[in-house]
């Protein structure tokens, strides 16, 4: 055992070494690994946002008085509006419909009459309904916006209103209720799995392809060995493409980071284990550097996005995608990223997430030396 245990150690070095080496040799891994974090980073943090603002509304003004031109002016100085003014709904329908206007609010005569008179007040708003999202986003705000100015109106005036029950909401983590606190880390989450699950979807299938492969396995070393020693170079780089994306995270777009280097390792690190050992089973499988890569984008990439709550609200999704999201590694990510920018250090939440992805990253390690040896047999 004794000399063993040195030459076999000897061995994986060597093939570690053999990685670095290709890894160096091939420029596809630097922007892979420095470059596409660096774009995915800018187009999620800066390219894609939740935030509503300059919304392209048009308003007609049919009451022509003080109060009706307060609320148009009230309107133009909101930040959630683009106002643009008509003389009628038939001229702005028009821009509706070409898209260049995503509603239409029309103020009726005998506007301020009835507000002095407390009277019923309708004000109507014509959406695009084929943009769901911003029709529902301009129906709350308009809707907001009317309420606070009608509560000012009335004070200027000395007009009783109905008291309602007002909410005061606070909100915590992220005050200003700002989109890339919740996009940035997602979209490190994001760059992790489509990265990972590239770098190794390569290595298996670029050894079959220029027939090195046969050679590899007849190296006297275990086959746990040889995968390991082959993935750890690129767990390497996955460590430093997710520290690249944290370094853009805090000092690019300024967004706090409450929580610990540990637990942002062990956290990167369970994920990485998951989506290497995912790649590098779709790279033995396929035995072709073009296909795999397809496989990794499909199996990889577009999951992360679509299934893992980065976009969308898992309890809004069918109940069958719900349980789908289960077996999308990035689901057990996404939240453990955000918690550790936004709220710190909760192992309550990180420590089932990172079991789970170590449970992922187990079956791929044993998928994978399986198929290989099922190769040798």
């Amino acid at each position: 055992m004794s000399q063993r245990d040195p030459l076999a150690a000897r061995r994986a070095r060597a093939i570690r070494a053999k990685e670095w080496a290709q890894i160096w040799l091939d420029p596809s891994t630097f922007g892979l690994v420095v470059l596409m974090p660096l774009i995915l980073m800018f187009l999620f943090g800066s390219a894609v946002t939740l935030d509503v603002h300059g919304t392209r509304t048009g308003v007609v003004d049919m009451d022509h008085t003080r109060a009706s031109r307060e609320l148009v002016n009230n309107l133009a100085r909101n930040s959630y509006f683009a106002v643009r003014e008509g003389q009628s709904v038939a001229e702005l329908e028009a821009g509706l419909k070409s898209g260049e206007l995503r509603g239409i609010v029309v103020i009726p005569d005998g506007f301020e009459h009835g507000l002095v008179r407390l009277e019923p007040l309708d004000i109507q708003l014509i959406t695009d309904g084929s943009q769901v999202n911003t029709a529902t986003f301009l129906t709350g705000h308009l809707r907001g916006a009317l309420k606070e100015w009608v509560e000012a109106e009335a004070r200027e005036l000395d007009i009783p209103v109905t008291p309602v029950l007002k909410i005061l909401p606070r909100y915590t983590y992220n005050p200003g209720l700002e989109s890339r606190y919740m996009l940035v880390p997602g979209a490190i989450g994001i760059v992790m799995a489509m990265i990972g699950s590239l770098l190794t979807a390569l290595i298996m299938a670029r050894e079959y392809e220029r027939g090195t492969m046969e050679g590899l396995l007849a190296t006297p070393i275990s086959i746990p060995t040889l995968v390991i020693s082959k993935l750890l170079p690129y767990y390497a780089l996955g460590l430093a493409s997710t520290a690249i994306c944290v370094a853009v995270a805090v000092w690019g777009y300024g967004l706090p980071f409450r929580g610990s280097i540990l637990a942002l390792f062990m956290i990167a690190s369970a994920f990485l284990a998951a989506v290497l050992g995912q790649g590098l089973l779709i790279s033995a499988g396929t035995k072709n550097q073009f296909v795999s890569t397809q496989f990794a984008l499909l199996s990889g990439f577009l999951p992360s996005l679509l299934l893992s709550g980065f976009l969308f609200e898992i309890d809004s999704m069918p109940r069958a995608i719900q349980w789908l999201t289960y077996i999308v590694p990035a689901r057990y990510l996404i939240p453990s990223l955000q918690s550790v920018f936004l709220v710190g250090d909760v192992w309550k939440l990180f420590l089932p997430n990172i079991a789970i992805l170590l449970l992922f990253g187990l079956f791929f390690f044993l998928r994978v030396t399986k198929a290989i040896r099922r190769r040798i047999a």
